[in-house]
């Protein structure tokens, strides 16, 4: 996600904590929101070097200002059911790795944010052909309280957009990789 985008994102959801812990929420307030939004894009490498990438860890690789402190396992390593935490600036989100299964391409995230929304992440990869993988990513947010939903619609927008920063990044990521790799 940009991150200028998840920084106004933080500061408008301490707004929102802020105002909802001061004053209670009418009876009459709207559901909480759910989204889903979807984004896919291709990667210029085989699929087995791909794969890996989108695991928590193996993600600092490719993704600027990554930085998950792992809890389990110890030391950070990818495996199914890791557990970290991730900072938003004052506020801290927790996520649960619920599928790693990479030779079949799905790997799966899920985090709460502080008690204001719910994320799950379900990244899917395909071979396209030897040297392209495609990947579709689903993000679905839903917030926890209704004040949380306006904070849900702000992320859900720079949702929308991922697809060409992620896939930017990591083929940006592969395009310095080949180009450090001396012929012998």
């Amino acid at each position: 996600m940009n991150r200028e985008l998840a920084i106004s994102a933080v500061m408008l959801f301490a707004a929102v904590i802020t105002s909802s812990a001061q004053e209670p929420a009418p009876s009459t307030e709207t559901a909480p929101l759910h989204t889903r939004t979807d984004f896919s894009f291709t990667v210029d490498a085989p699929f087995d070097q791909v794969a890996p990438l989108f695991g928590a860890n193996e993600e600092r690789k490719w993704s600027a200002g990554w930085n998950p402190q792992f809890i389990y396992p110890t030391p950070a390593r990818d495996q199914q059911g890791m557990v970290f935490k991730v900072a938003h600036g004052q506020f801290t989100s927790v996520w649960v790795n619920t599928a790693l299964d990479l030779a079949a391409g799905h790997i799966q995230y899920a985090y709460v944010l502080n008690d204001a929304m719910a994320v799950l992440i379900d990244i899917r990869l395909t071979r396209q052909s030897a040297q392209k993988t495609a990947v579709t990513v689903v993000y679905e947010r839903t917030a926890l309280l209704p004040a949380a939903n306006e904070h849900v619609q702000h992320f859900t927008k720079g949702d929308a957009g991922a697809g060409k920063e992620w896939g930017d990044a990591i083929n940006s990521y592969f395009a310095k990789a080949r180009s450090t790799v001396t012929p012998k």
